[in-house]
């Protein structure tokens, strides 16, 4: 009651102090052309005053609406630099600011639009956890930020080294960031550039108004239709990146006379072959927002964008393999009937649907509800070489068949292999498969075809592992003005997640039906293998066909609710603010199938599992003076782990990780900014930690101990909890306008990112019956791996005011690790095959062995430039980029293979002249351009 009686005085004495006739008024006009510049959006900062300049770039507030004292104008436009312009309001002045200049930045439009292109290939790619980095666009402001989503981006760069999970990408206030991954997947609304232009970043756990955020910043993408400035945009781009050409076109129709507003964009992207060899790509994206404006208080506005892709993956390819086929070659494709035809490739045909109600509840508070239904598919396709048919054998039944796998590149066809024996290599084998992958090494698919034929039923298909998702989000956002000083901002949010996961056989190859039984499958005293190779007890030795759900069938749900709110405090010197954040999550798994690995734990549903957790954090900024600014932000908050690593083995049973916890997340960072006319620049130093996180990875290990049976291999489901992890570092970026048209920069990243203490690790294995515990993995103070932990720019601009410009930079990388593997690092390692430690163990030869692989430092040239011409009142340009100008040869990342899991089988593999079982590695991109002519209208 208090609180609302000094509401109630604290607003009569505003409105008192706004009784005064007072107005603030200007014209916006471009500075190179003196072009009246309508449709730009002029606000008073920390206010929810908001007005569109008019048809002649005219602005005007009233009396009624203006806040007294010092206040900041802030002025946006999209294709033009944001203005942030300082003025007084004094009672009874009206304020004439006249003609406001404000500069196009056409070279800043092209290069977003190239750098989205040049990302595509990584922020499709599941192995490369970099999607974070088109967040950063919006932020090109920040001189670090630009370089790290422009020129750092081809090599995996990571940002503060952190995983796309920890940043939060938002539409509209809508969290977009997958609830299996945790992770946003830009692929689901890519290809609409244009009406993504309009993005609110905040670095860090700095203040957002929508989301509590996360480590990486939080991105919340604004696709409303009153939003966008009236006028349209078309172009046509080539490029021999992940695509060989674009087509793309978008209108907005502004604000009409009868409150209605409406936009629209539509785009294609396609390469039959990209820059990697046989990496297809078909992508369209179809956008739709309307809005309707009712009066001053309420609008609702609808989004709707489908943007169903299909993207030709890529194979990480060993040494042996690289040095005979080059950076381009990729094992998953082959040639049928002449054509390039891919067997590992994604496919997402997910649309969005979203309503979005503004209401402005009064002069001081804004509410915003919105609703989210999002569907769809996500698909992989594979080939599946089990397929088997039921036989009498000694007056048992039993299966026969099975193919070899059809990998090129599978470690038994490549000429390392019969060279394995030092003592009795065979010379004449390893010549003919050196040959035969020299002359082609590419997937036979017609002798896959062959095979299905002669077999007389389906040996080989082409599977396809499926995620059919349903979601539900509704949330409401609140923003408060409690005072001249003081701004609240609130969200109540709750999501909902029915995911049908699946194979299928999307091609037979020739064959009619596929028996749905699992060939590789072991029996033992307690199960036949009849029961062992079911996918489903409740429908034995079941013959399927195309599009029907085999091998596994099950449905996750998520349930998750959250609370978040947020102070801002705004005074003269000093700015700061406090929120906090709540939420509840809850899992589970229902099984469609009764496997018969798992006959008692794979059908209907799982224990729930629920994770409450909570957090807050704090920030300030101090003005030291108008150039000079200090500022820190600190938070401690808890979140549930994803929903892919709460079951060890989603796909066969219920069974749920071990200990399975909550992850806890400490940060604190400090920054220095400096900024006057001509220099730009931040310093910035980080700290992070994260505790008991959890991953579970999925391979064929070799070495194994302590499996009671006769055998040392397994495909097994690795399963490593109590993760903790270290980044700390430094970042820095400056920029100096040496002339009107000269600009240099420079920026660079220091970090150090390690595991900070020893997890535990067990695996599970539908090959054997008990968990297999290793205890400690010794991982403390090993690099994480993704991307070079330091990188560093220098370049410059040119930007000349008959509107064509040029630029360029070099860029240095070093300290990129290799992906260790956790098993190797374990007792595991030390024991041989019936649990006795191995003889002959040398710990010197074995600290050799683990030693963590450091990449080569390399440097990369990049150039953009071009030329845009006013016709008509239309813009007309060209744009076009040149990455990796000198076709420099670097690794972006790469992992060690678990096969060798212990000291023995690693030291016989390592110590012969070409390893079998070496790591496997992504390169780089070459010499490569994109090249762009549009249109604006």
């Amino acid at each position: 009651m208090k609180f609302l009686i000094f509401l109630l005085f604290f607003g009569m004495g505003f409105s008192g102090s706004l009784a005064q006739e007072i107005s603030l008024e200007g014209k916006l006009v471009d500075a190179q052309t003196y072009k009246e510049l309508p449709g730009a959006k002029i606000q008073i900062e920390k206010t929810f005053l908001e007005i569109i300049s008019d048809e002649n770039g005219a602005f005007l507030f009233s009396s009624k609406d203006l806040p007294l004292g010092e206040q900041i104008l802030s002025i946006s436009l999209p294709d033009y630099k944001l203005l942030r312009i300082p003025v007084i309001i004094e009672k009874g002045i009206n304020k004439d600011l006249g003609l406001i200049l404000t500069q196009p930045v056409l070279a800043d439009y092209a290069s977003q639009i190239s750098t989205i292109s040049l990302s595509d290939a990584e922020l499709d790619e599941d192995e490369a956890h970099i999607d974070n980095l088109a967040g950063l666009l919006q932020a090109s402001r920040d001189v670090f930020l630009n370089a790290a989503a422009f020129d750092f981006s081809q090599t995996f760069f990571r940002p503060r080294g952190l995983d796309s999970e920890h940043g939060k990408v938002l539409i509209n206030g809508i969290e977009m960031n997958k609830v299996y991954t945790g992770r946003p997947q830009w692929s689901a609304w890519g290809g609409l550039n244009d009406v993504q232009r309009n993005q609110v970043f905040s670095m860090g756990l700095s203040p957002s108004e929508v989301s509590f955020g996360g480590l990486a910043g939080t991105t919340n993408i604004i696709m409303r239709a009153s939003k966008y400035a009236k006028g349209g945009k078309a172009s046509i781009a080539a490029a021999n990146r992940s695509y060989n050409g674009r087509l793309m076109a978008s209108y907005g129709s502004g604000e009409l006379n009868n409150g209605w507003a409406y936009a629209i964009s539509a785009s294609r992207r396609f390469a039959n072959e990209a820059y990697v060899d046989g990496t297809l790509y078909d992508a369209n994206a179809f956008f739709l927002s309307v809005e309707k404006t009712f009066n001053k208080k309420h609008s609702l506005n609808f989004t709707g964008f489908y943007t169903p892709n299909i993207r030709g993956k890529s194979s990480p390819n060993t040494e042996e393999v690289f040095e005979l086929k080059g950076r381009k070659y990729n094992a998953y494709w082959g040639y049928q009937d002449d054509e390039i035809r891919n067997s590992r490739v994604r496919e997402i045909k997910e649309p969005v649907l979203m309503l979005n109600h503004f209401w402005n509840f009064s002069e001081k508070v804004n509410i915003n509800n919105n609703f989210a239904f999002q569907f769809g598919k996500m698909g992989n396709s594979r080939i599946d070489f089990g397929g088997t048919r039921r036989a009498e054998v000694n007056d048992q039944s039993g299966y026969v068949g099975g193919g070899t796998n059809p990998d090129p590149t599978y470690y038994q066809k490549l000429p390392s292999y019969y060279l394995r024996f030092a003592d009795n290599p065979n010379y004449e084998a390893a010549y003919l498969a050196l040959q035969d992958f020299k002359e082609d090494g590419q997937l036979d698919w017609q002798q896959l075809y062959n095979a299905n034929n002669a077999a007389g039923y389906t040996v080989y298909a082409l599977a396809e592992d499926r995620s059919d998702d349903l979601k539900f989000d509704l949330n409401s956002i609140i923003s408060a003005k409690i005072n001249g000083n003081i701004d609240l901002n609130g969200k109540l949010a709750f999501s909902y997640l029915n995911s049908h996961n699946f194979a299928s056989i999307k091609d037979m190859l020739g064959g009619d039906t596929f028996l749905d039984v699992d060939f590789f499958a072991e029996g033992d005293r307690e199960t036949s293998l009849e029961n062992r190779a079911q996918s489903d007890l409740q429908n034995s030795n079941r013959s399927i066909s195309e599009n029907e759900p085999y091998k596994y069938n099950f449905r996750l749900f998520a349930k998750s609710a959250k609370a978040f709110g947020q102070l801002n405090f705004d005074y003269d010197r000093l700015d700061f603010y406090s929120g906090i954040i709540a939420s509840q999550t809850s899992y589970q798994r229902d099984g469609l199938f009764q496997n018969g690995n798992y006959p008692d734990n794979s059908l209907g549903e799982s224990e729930q599992l629920n994770f409450t957790d909570f957090g807050g954090k704090i920030g300030a900024n101090y003005k030291l003076t108008a150039k000079h600014l200090l500022g820190f932000n600190a938070a401690w908050f808890i979140k549930p782990p994803n929903l892919r690593n709460s079951f060890s083995n989603s796909r066969q049973n219920n069974e749920v990780v071990q200990g399975l916890k909550s992850e806890q997340i400490q940060n604190i960072d400090f920054s220095y900014r400096y900024r006057s006319p001509n220099i730009k620049g931040r310093f910035s130093a980080y700290y992070t930690q994260i505790k008991d996180a959890t991953e579970i990875s999925f391979y064929y290990a070799d070495g194994l101990s302590g499996l009671g049976r006769n055998s040392t291999t397994a495909f097994v489901q690795e399963v490593l909890s109590g993760i903790g992890k270290q980044h700390l570092g430094l970042e820095i970026g400056i920029e100096a306008q040496l002339t009107s048209a000269i600009k240099v920069k420079a920026a660079g990243a220091m970090g150090q990112f390690i595991y900070n203490n020893n997890p535990e690790l067990y695996l599970t294995s539908d090959d054997f019956n008990e968990v297999v515990d290793y205890g400690t993995s010794y991982l403390k103070n090993y690099r994480i791996a993704g991307g070079p932990q330091r990188a560093a720019q220098i370049g410059f601009e040119y930007r000349d005011a008959d509107y064509w410009f040029f630029g360029t930079t070099a860029n240095f990388f070093s300290h990129a690790f290799l992906d260790i593997s956790p098993l190797t690092r374990t007792a595991n390692f030390l024991n041989d095959s019936d649990g006795l430690p191995i003889l002959n163990y040398d710990e010197n030869v074995a600290t050799k062995l683990l030693k963590q692989e450091k990449f080569n430092d390399y440097m990369l040239v990049n150039a953009i430039g071009g030329k845009s011409w006013l016709v008509k009142g239309k813009f007309v340009g060209f744009f076009i980029s040149l990455n990796n100008i000198f076709d420099k040869i670097y690794k972006t990342g790469g992992f060690e293979q678990s096969r060798n899991a212990n000291y023995r089988t690693l030291k016989q593999d390592q110590e012969r002249e070409t390893p079998i079982f070496a790591p496997k590695y992504w390169y780089g991109t070459g010499a490569s351009y994109f090249a762009m002519v549009y249109l604006r209208f």
